[in-house]
């Protein structure tokens, strides 16, 4: 004899037994992220291994090798930055190293030197510093692209090319600078 399937909107929504835990399925380390928010002010040292979430301000160090650290639209950062990925919406003064990708977003703001194989500014993005773009292999050799830039809350494009803004460009062996003009 047939069953008659069970429409899944006539099932039951909670467990018949009270006792026992379900996680949800969509929960995993992964997805972990801490959240310091808008009013939390923070001086000292920040270390951690999930991602990080700063809509608050942070004045020190912030740690996080292995992780993603994302700088909110309201987030103010006075520190230097050490993670896998960086993310910036907010305010930035410090050096950034990641072993990933920064990626600085049209409404973020960042003074400081940057050390990253990848690197993504939006147009709007407010940069002032050097930015060395390495391989993430070739930590240890001394084949980079520097990119020094003056205070440009022009395109990007603006910080390779606008040698006469104060901007240059030093390239060793191997690297490539790429400039498409296209207004």
């Amino acid at each position: 004899m047939l069953q008659p399937t069970q429409n899944p909107s006539n099932a039951p929504k909670y467990s018949p037994n009270p006792n026992t835990f379900t996680p949800p399925k969509n929960a995993t380390a992964s997805m972990e992220q801490a959240t310091i928010g808008r009013s939390v002010v923070i001086k000292g040292e920040l270390s951690g291994a999930e991602s990080l979430y700063i809509d608050g301000r942070i004045e020190g160090a912030v740690n996080f090798a292995d992780s993603r650290v994302t700088i909110g639209r309201h987030g103010v950062v006075v520190a230097n930055i050490n993670a896998k990925e960086v993310v910036i919406m907010g305010t930035v003064t410090g050096n950034i190293h990641c072993t990933d990708r920064l990626d600085i977003r049209s409404e973020g703001s960042l003074t400081g030197d940057v050390v990253t194989p990848r690197i993504s500014i939006e147009d709007g993005a407010l940069v002032k510093g050097t930015v060395e773009v390495r391989a993430a292999h070739e930590h240890e050799k001394a084949q980079s692209k520097t990119v020094e830039t003056g205070n440009s809350a022009e395109s990007p494009k603006a910080a390779v090319a606008a040698a006469g803004a104060g901007t240059s460009v030093t390239l060793t062996h191997g690297s490539k600078a790429m400039y498409n003009e296209s207004n």
